[in-house]
């Protein structure tokens, strides 16, 4: 694959690149066409990304509808078509902008003007299309084989909510079609996975404008799945010494001054409440709580470790477009804890937790994931908190005990918290990007801030070290996983309904009835289905919308003898005497298989 680079030299593409060229050439092929289609387009930045390219404008008034993008789609085809070639230039600064202003190019010149120590800039153009960028790019238009337009949505300019909010259209490009329709094959997967429309089928949970954007409620069945949860996690908890709190889900404003999130997490917070003087918050974290239960009263070196944990809701402004179901809301209830320990309990302590993620991992099979060692950005002074020898000591404190302990992690720069580095366990869902589900951050920063002591073996006072961990992440999250990983189809010990008793008519009604008692009785979350209805509609809705783990179908055979067919999710029917079934299910639901 031949690409142009800036100078104008043409050469052979490095493998590792094809995609990312394939794809910023998409992006202003793409801007040509809705440059043809919409004239008084201003365009603002249109890069490449890891899973396709985007392009962010200035429509004006114009809002665009499916079939305007499809119409893009459709207008960037005859562009590919008329394979124009794809040529760079470059000019001095004052021509650079002249050319710019000529072109109604406001977001160019505004970029320009951003990158104050460049003497020229170079430009890249397909017949009467001119775009400022970098490059390297494919030399013809017909060069790009494979494309689609998936979406809009809204994008503010340079990521910042005090400006003007544009138009952000996204797409995917390939190397050829058969990338493409395997990309498709993904998405249809995806789509039939996707945790929002299987929870609205199984009735999990739903959302509603009135009550707010981002703030799901769970419905009976999904509240099932979430305490179910919630007493897993507990239970490992309190079988390695966690005390388990409740706290309040609103704090003052100075309680977040003195942890330093509101300066430094000020603008993912909902806004403050003012009530009798005091400024109040909703907490979008619970460290700053846990704080204050551990400085309310004296501590020796004897009581350390000592592991504070909470399932703790938690409220986060997240922006409208990053909303996503139960994985992503402005609510969310955190598998949240902290270890309170002395510098000597430091590895021990990670180690602990290390042992129980991969433990919980165990426990529902969870194999495809990767862990980083997410570190500061020592440049960014606005993000992180101000203190070089504080984190050069708490990182190389924890890189040392996650070799030590024999963890394989990469290490990322940027992605730390703002008051330490953590370790981060990304997960690969089924589709989509990887995403972290848990983690474990050493703080040197928190402690310090709000006092917190302890008294030493030689009579001294001491600063204990925090470990901020979360196993399951957030219950919502972990639920959303578990959901698209299943297909709905959960483990029986997880199941809102276990068991679905279906008599296949009203002569074994009262005999269905009498199993569903027994059944209740062991402890079986159990459900008769007496609607009048034909046995084949009672099995497709209990196995293809309920997602049900065992189907007991009652005929008259059943009823006589006193047994129960069994039939499971994959179809496979067994007869059985009542009570073997009811030993076979306890037995399951108990031990949490899978």
């Amino acid at each position: 694959m031949k690409i142009i680079y800036k100078d104008g030299h043409v050469d052979e593409c490095p493998q590792d690149q094809e995609l990312h060229v394939i794809r910023h050439t998409a992006a202003h092929i793409m801007a040509q066409a809705i440059k043809r289609l919409y004239p008084q387009a201003d365009f603002a930045f249109g890069p490449a990304t890891e899973n396709g390219f985007y392009y962010d404008v200035d429509l004006g008034d114009t809002k665009l509808s499916d079939e305007d993008l499809a119409n893009i789609e459709k207008e960037m085809r005859k562009i590919v078509k008329e394979n124009l070639p794809i040529k760079p230039f470059i000019l001095p600064r004052a021509e650079a902008v002249k050319l710019m202003e000529e072109r109604k190019e406001n977001y160019k010149i505004e970029h320009m003007a951003d990158l104050a120590d460049e003497t020229e800039f170079s430009f890249f153009q397909q017949g009467e299309y001119v775009d400022m960028c970098i490059g390297p790019h494919l030399t013809y238009t017909k060069a790009l084989k494979a494309f689609k337009i998936t979406q809009q949505s809204g994008a503010y300019w340079k990521n910042d909510k005090e400006n003007k909010m544009l138009t952000r259209i996204n797409g995917v490009a390939f190397r050829n079609q058969e990338e493409l329709d395997a990309w498709e094959k993904e998405q249809q997967e995806a789509r039939e996975r996707d945790h929002r429309k299987i929870g609205k089928e199984m009735g999990l949970f739903m959302t509603d404008d009135l009550v707010g954007r981002g703030l799901p409620m769970f419905l009976p069945a999904g509240y099932t799945v979430w305490q179910e949860l919630e007493n897993y996690i507990k239970e490992k908890e309190r079988a390695r010494g966690y005390l388990h709190v409740m706290t309040p889900c609103i704090g003052t404003v100075n309680l977040y001054k003195t942890s330093g999130h509101w300066d430094h997490y000020r603008e993912n917070m909902f806004p403050a409440m003012e009530m009798e003087g005091e400024s109040y918050v909703l907490r979008p974290m619970n460290c700053p709580h846990h704080m204050m239960i551990y400085a309310n009263r004296p501590h020796s070196y004897r009581d350390l470790p000592m592991r504070i944990g909470e399932i703790a809701h938690d409220f986060r402004y997240e922006s409208s477009g990053t909303l996503k179901g139960i994985e992503r809301g402005r609510h969310f209830c955190q598998n949240d804890a902290h270890l309170f320990c002395t510098p000597e309990q430091i590895k021990s302590e990670v180690a602990n937790v290390c042992d129980l993620i991969f433990e919980v991992y165990k426990d529902f099979n969870i194999t495809d994931y990767r862990c980083v060692l997410s570190l500061r950005d020592p440049a960014d002074k606005k993000k992180y908190h101000d203190d070089d020898a504080m984190w050069n000591h708490a990182e190389q404190a924890l890189r040392e005990v996650l070799t030590e302990l024999g963890i394989h992690f990469t290490e990322e720069i940027g992605e730390a918290a703002f008051y330490g580095p953590k370790l981060d366990v990304n997960v690969k869902p089924a589709v989509g990007a990887e995403y972290t589900l848990s983690t474990c951050q050493l703080d040197f920063c928190l402690p310090a801030k709000f006092h917190l002591t302890y008294v030493d073996k030689d009579g001294t006072e001491k600063t204990p070290v925090v470990l901020h961990r979360a196993i399951l992440g957030s219950l919502d999250r972990f639920m959303a996983y578990l959901i698209e990983e299943t297909k709905g189809k959960f483990p029986t010990w997880l199941a809102p309904t276990q068991v679905k008793v279906l008599p296949v008519s009203e002569k074994t009604l009262d005999y269905a009835q009498g199993v569903t008692e027994k059944l209740a009785e062991a402890g079986v979350r159990v459900v008769l289905d007496d609607d009048n209805q034909k046995i084949g509609y009672k099995i497709r809705a209990a196995q293809q919308v309920d997602r049900v783990p065992y189907m007991l179908v009652l005929g008259a055979k059943e009823a006589e003898a006193g047994n129960v067919s069994v039939r499971d999710r994959k179809g496979e029917t067994t007869t059985m005497e009542l009570d073997a079934f009811i030993a076979k299910v306890t037995a399951e639901i108990r031990s949490r298989s899978l």
